[in-house]
């Protein structure tokens, strides 16, 4: 096949894919670099496993290179909207195969027999998952635990710089409703893709510093209050104990509800108030989150003093870690919430739908939608009432397009659709009903634990079969970017001139 024909095939022509060839192996170098701390720990401690990340290092930083050369010049004209729709599900899915190299290549079993976990693990972090296969976790190698939580960190400030810089332009499921001087629906989205993640990175990190500090300053001990910092920021939950936070006490729970609702609040918010241009209160969407939790949290709370399974006080802070956790799709757990009873459970598992707000690290069908849907129903049903009527449809102030609106139902009709196809899909590996319903769940919104014996609180996704491992893998990474953003790449449509 020659030049030309591969450009007729693929649209965008093989000079379009310069950039594309750049920008992920710009990526690739990066995460390489990234994995000198894991290897600096395990070289400092005498762990063996310095040598995997080595090797990872090597392989990533080099492959990087040799697709920054083949990419050479193919940023100098910017990155059409096509071309962005290749470049994020691609970059993401490169990333989490080769941060799975040092997990594949360690001394650690259960990821060194089988690139399976490997990659499940890798993806589930950078996708802020918080699914594991690793039984053990207290006495894992210090390396790989910080690796999963460097993952977990990466993937939380690359998912906000997506939502606020490239989603919008691309109007992925009424994302275009938060699109702003940065993220216009222009042919060139690479330098505010740019601007973006040089805004939002100095509010992470210090918000990631302020949360090690809280929590060294509690109980933990300064490597455990790092790695649990990077995990809570992340809103992704991968901890470095199988009890997550049953390990610790009271005072470290009350902190990590704090900074998962940082977490799970839009960064350009943070960025807005520093420049004095804002108020997060004010914002639509995080009165609604943190109302919802209110109301939950006092629910559950009362729920659980009314059975007699804890005293108000103790019942209010597990109410508010397991909650918080499950909204913002972090994955931490108190206790096996699954004991209190099945109106507890019921609750847990329709909040797993939820998600924190747009533009956070957070995953979920996102609180702005379920803002929209609610508008729509009230207008539905004023319209019932008196047909004649006009009525305005306006969100934060502002009129409600229709094409957000068309984009919002579009969503969630699909995200239904996806989320029975991947339980289907798992059932065929003879999972039972419980666990295939509340594994797809989990995956797409991105919260970790599901329901059930195996993959509860208590559980652990090793167990699986390797099949069903892949369909969740795939699964995170389709919810994480939005589902339009990998599927349409499976449309032939896409592929034409």
């Amino acid at each position: 096949m020659n030049t030309r024909q591969i450009s007729n095939r693929f649209g965008v022509g093989v000079p379009g894919l310069r950039p594309i060839a750049a920008l992920v192996g710009g990526t690739l170098v990066a995460l390489g670099t990234t994995m000198a701390a894991p290897l600096i720990l395990d070289l400092a401690l005498a762990n063996p496993d310095w040598r995997a990340f080595t090797a990872g290092m090597i392989f990533t930083i080099g492959f990087g290179a040799l697709l920054l050369v083949i990419g050479r010049g193919g940023l100098d004209t910017g990155l059409s909207l096509r071309q962005a729709f290749v470049l994020t599900p691609t970059a993401w899915t490169a990333v989490a195969l080769f941060a799975a190299l040092p997990l594949y290549f360690s001394d650690y079993a259960q990821l060194r027999d089988s690139f399976t976990n490997s990659f499940f693990e890798s993806m589930s972090g950078l996708t802020t998952t918080g699914s594991t296969v690793i039984v053990g976790l207290d006495a894992a190698p210090p390396g790989l635990l910080l690796w999963r939580a460097i993952l977990q960190w990466l993937g939380g400030i690359g998912i906000v710089a997506t939502a606020i810089a490239i989603l919008p332009a691309l109007g992925v499921g009424g994302m275009q409703l938060f699109r702003t001087e940065s993220s216009d629906r222009s042919e060139k989205v690479l330098p505010r893709m740019r601007d973006i993640a040089a805004a939002i990175g100095g509010v992470y990190l210090t918000i990631t510093v302020a949360c090690a500090l809280c929590y060294w300053a509690a109980e933990m001990t300064m490597f455990e209050a790092v790695a649990h910092a990077l995990t809570t920021v992340s809103t992704g939950g991968f901890s470095t104990s199988d009890m997550s936070m049953g390990k610790f006490g009271p005072e470290v729970h009350w902190i990590a509800v704090v900074f998962m609702l940082a977490g799970a609040i839009p960064f350009v918010l943070y960025v807005q108030m520093a420049r004095g241009r804002g108020d997060i209160f004010f914002d639509s969407q995080v009165r609604t989150l943190l109302g919802l939790l209110a109301a939950v949290i006092l629910l559950v709370a009362i729920w659980l003093t009314a059975s007699d399974t804890y005293a108000f006080a103790d019942a209010a802070r597990h109410a508010a870690l397991n909650a918080v956790s499950v909204v913002t799709t972090t994955g931490y757990a108190s206790t096996d919430y699954l004991v209190w009873g099945n109106f507890a459970v019921g609750l847990f598992f329709a909040l797993t739908f939820i998600g924190g707000c747009t533009g956070s690290t957070s995953g979920g069908m996102k609180i702005f939608r379920f803002e929209v849907m609610a508008l729509m129903l009230r207008n539905h049903f004023r319209r019932l009432i008196y047909p004649r009527g006009v009525f305005s449809q306006t969100y934060a102030g502002k009129p409600l397009p229709d094409d957000v609106v068309g984009s919002v139902v579009v969503f969630i009709s699909l995200f239904f659709v996806c989320y029975s196809l991947v339980t289907l899909a798992l059932m065929t590996f003879g999972l039972d009903f419980v666990t295939a319903i509340s594994a797809s769940v989990t995956a797409m919104a991105n919260v970790g634990p599901g329901l059930g014996p195996i993959i509860g609180p208590a559980g652990n996704f090793a167990p699986l079969p390797d099949g069903a491992k892949w369909i969740l893998s795939f699964a995170m990474l389709l919810g994480r970017l939005e589902l339009f953003t990998v599927l349409i790449l499976f449309t032939p449509g896409f592929w034409k001139e």
